[in-house]
Parts: C-alpha cells; sequence; structure tokens
C-alpha cells in the first residue's frame, strides 16, 4: 500500500501540480495531497508548525525556511519561473500592453483593476504602479483580495482587469490572457522546491520532486503560463 505525501505551495504553482500529480500517483502508488496559499499567507502558515513533506514556494521564501531549519538545505533545487500579466473577461475587449506607455494609458482608462494584496505578484502591484508614474490615480480604482486567483473578481463583473502571474490567471475559468506585461516592467518570480526536514518520507518526496523536475514535462509547464528552470 502506498503512503500519502503532503506538499505545500503557493497558488502560482497549483495548476501544474494538479496536473503532475496525479500522474506520479498513477506511476507509484502513492498519494498526493497539496494545500495552497498566497505566497505570504503560506510561509506564514508554515512558521506557525504547519508540516508536509515537500515545500514549493518562492525561491528567497525556501531560503528563509531552510535557515530556520524546516526545508532541508541540501535540498531545495529551482523549480518553475512565472511572469506577471493581464487578464480580462471572457469576450471583452483586450488593452493594448504591448508597451510601458500602452499598458500606462490602458490602466489609467480601466473602470478597476484587481490584484492581491499577499500573493507574489501582488505585492509587485503597487511597485508597478509606482514605476508608471500612476500610483496616485489608481488607488480609488484598485480592487484588492488577500490571496486566491484575482480573476475571479473580473469574471464576476466586479473589475475590468487582472493583474497576477500568468498560470494564476490562466487557472481562472471565463478569463482571457491578454499577455504578459512589458519586460521593462515585468517582475519574473523564481519558485523552489524542497524537503521539509519533518517529512518522514523524505526518500519519496525527492522521487517526486525529481519527477517534477522531469525535462519532457517542460511543455505542461508552458501551458500553464510557467516555464521550468528545474
Amino acid at each position: 500500500m502506498g503512503i500519502t505525501l503532503k506538499i505545500l505551495t503557493s497558488n502560482s504553482t497549483r495548476t501544474i501540480l494538479d496536473a503532475l500529480a496525479p500522474v506520479w500517483e498513477k506511476t507509484t502508488g502513492n498519494r498526493v495531497t497539496m494545500t495552497a496559499d498566497s505566497a505570504k499567507a503560506m510561509v506564514a502558515r508554515i512558521k506557525s508548525g504547519e508540516t508536509g513533506d515537500a515545500v514549493i514556494l518562492g525561491s528567497g521564501a525556501l531560503q528563509e525556511l531552510a535557515a530556520a531549519g524546516v526545508v532541508i538545505d541540501a535540498s531545495r533545487r529551482p523549480f518553475a519561473r512565472a511572469r506577471v500579466g493581464v487578464g480580462v473577461r471572457r469576450g471583452f475587449p483586450k488593452p493594448d500592453i504591448s508597451s510601458v506607455d500602452a499598458l500606462r494609458q490602458s490602466l489609467l482608462a480601466a473602470r478597476s483593476v484587481a490584484h492581491t494584496v499577499h500573493g507574489a505578484s501582488g505585492m509587485y502591484i503597487p511597485l508597478l504602479f509606482e514605476k508608471l508614474g500612476i500610483a496616485e490615480q489608481m488607488k480609488a480604482k484598485t480592487v484588492t483580495r488577500p490571496g486566491g486567483y484575482i480573476g475571479s473578481v473580473v469574471v464576476a463583473g466586479e473589475a475590468d482587469l487582472a493583474l497576477q502571474q500568468l498560470p494564476e490567471l490562466l487557472a481562472v475559468e471565463g478569463l482571457e490572457l491578454v499577455g504578459p506585461i512589458p519586460d521593462a516592467v515585468q517582475k519574473t518570480l523564481e519558485t523552489a522546491s524542497g524537503i521539509a526536514a519533518a517529512s518522514p518520507h523524505a526518500d519519496a518526496a525527492r522521487a517526486m520532486l525529481d519527477f517534477f523536475a522531469q525535462p519532457e514535462h517542460r511543455a505542461v509547464y508552458s501551458e500553464k503560463g510557467l516555464e521550468q528552470t528545474g
């Protein structure tokens, strides 16, 4: 009889794990459970004692957890890379975000713009507005949520545009991806994986992470809005 491995992760990598974990389960006979939250919230939960077998979070967070002895330092490795993009409700006009100036004008023209507060990309959006010189103008038209898939707010008609990592935008039914924001103001977010120091199944967790890192999965990562780096 197989074992059950628990992965602690953020919303940005949930979709790729939802795609790959069932394949690993079928191959090994083991079972995978996942707990996902916004990046900041998941780090806080782990620091408060939430346990698992594998942790997949931002590279900086993994380094921090390894320094605290929560993640085995030698087990840390790159997992994926994601960029920030814009999404609109399906069927609605897609704004021009092809240049920094076009993005600025499209944000100013939107009735409202949504982003998370505690997600990795959500923490960047206020800085993005500052870089674009529109921080003051955006205050009255910004809709926020602590975490989760912000595209659902746009699908519900509560905002015109969603700003979040590409994999999180792609995960929302009824949302259409406009594309990534321009490179000049882009924020590339690196995630890493590691084995929890308290895991009773470290070898199996390592084998699972090895499976996720196999090059043949590169196309699946891309389909989910991620670049495989492991």
